[in-house]
């Protein structure tokens, strides 16, 4: 995350971050002790218009009688109507807010504002935007710097529906968008993105597939709509015993050498890339609860 940002737990290390119905408050209290990182209730595409002011009122009654802490994010609507969400869920209990439909860093500070306005801590919650067209992706960077940013997501439906574009089972129509916004984040300084959801919760095997890739493109966490998939994509992105094991060697090599040739156990020379790659990776355990 960007320096002198107050926004730090929306940028903790994140591996799944799960989708709940903000009008379905049946599924709170499960979802808020289930295996994913973060809790994301959602106020916009998985409640129906009809629902939007029901659901704004359950989460926030559901909000105000929880602690700080770090793992529950809220999506609000796109317009006004997000920001009478913002003002309805600036509580202790909520890290970040998911901006949805974002397409510039004008709605972004838009937000920002209004959070100001309403938080108990002022400058404690993060803002998460979901680039979800052609415009939001073309102006990734832009959006990315923009204040209290702490991550971006990637919202593909809509995109793909823009576009007109199919993916493929490999999902290479979808790679240049996607690095697009790796490389954005990485620009601004701020924590890795989320990868989008995969709707067909019913393929795991799949759905791991294209998560291993996500990972290979440099995203560190991904957003799931079903339990079922926090497990899969969980595993995806903690490193195993071995990784862990082989970065703390070469970490602790290079240190041992004070600055003179390293090699490591596979005598392979180390620069400080490969630790830089070893330090990321021994700080995203960091996020798992």
């Amino acid at each position: 995350m960007r320096a002198g940002s107050s926004c730090g737990s929306a940028a903790a290390p994140v591996r799944s971050a799960l989708y709940v119905p903000g009008n379905r408050p049946e599924l709170f209290d499960k979802a808020a002790a289930g295996p994913a990182d973060v809790m994301l209730l959602d106020l916009e595409d998985a409640v129906p218009l009809a629902d939007k002011e029901f659901a704004r009122e359950q989460v926030a009654s559901w909000l105000s009688g929880r602690p700080a802490g770090r793992s529950i994010w809220v999506r609000v609507n796109p317009g006004e109507f997000g920001h009478d969400d913002l003002r309805a869920v600036a509580l202790p209990a909520v890290s970040a807010v998911c901006l949805a439909k974002t397409e510039s860093a004008r709605q972004v500070r838009d937000a920002v504002r209004v959070l100001h306005d309403h938080e108990r801590v002022p400058d404690r919650i993060g803002v998460c935007p979901l680039l979800e067209s052609a415009t939001a992706v073309l102006d990734a960077r832009t959006i990315a710097a923009a204040p209290r940013v702490a991550r971006l997501q990637l919202g593909e439906a809509d995109l793909c529906a823009e576009l007109g574009v199919t993916p493929g089972a490999d999902e290479r129509e979808l790679l240049w968008a996607r690095s697009q916004v790796v490389l954005a984040a990485a620009a601004a300084g701020i924590a890795p993105p989320l990868g989008p959801v995969r709707t067909d919760f019913r393929d795991l095997e799949t759905l791991r597939e294209s998560t291993i890739a996500l990972a290979r493109m440099g995203f560190r966490g991904r957003a799931c709509v079903h339990p079922s998939q926090v497990p899969v994509v969980n595993e995806v992105f903690t490193p195993t015993t071995a990784e862990l094991d082989r970065a703390r060697a070469v970490v602790a090599r290079f240190e041992d050498a004070a600055g003179g040739v390293v090699l490591d156990e596979d005598g392979r020379m180390v620069d400080l890339a490969v630790i830089r790659q070893a330090h990321r990776l021994l700080g995203s355990v960091g996020g798992q609860r």
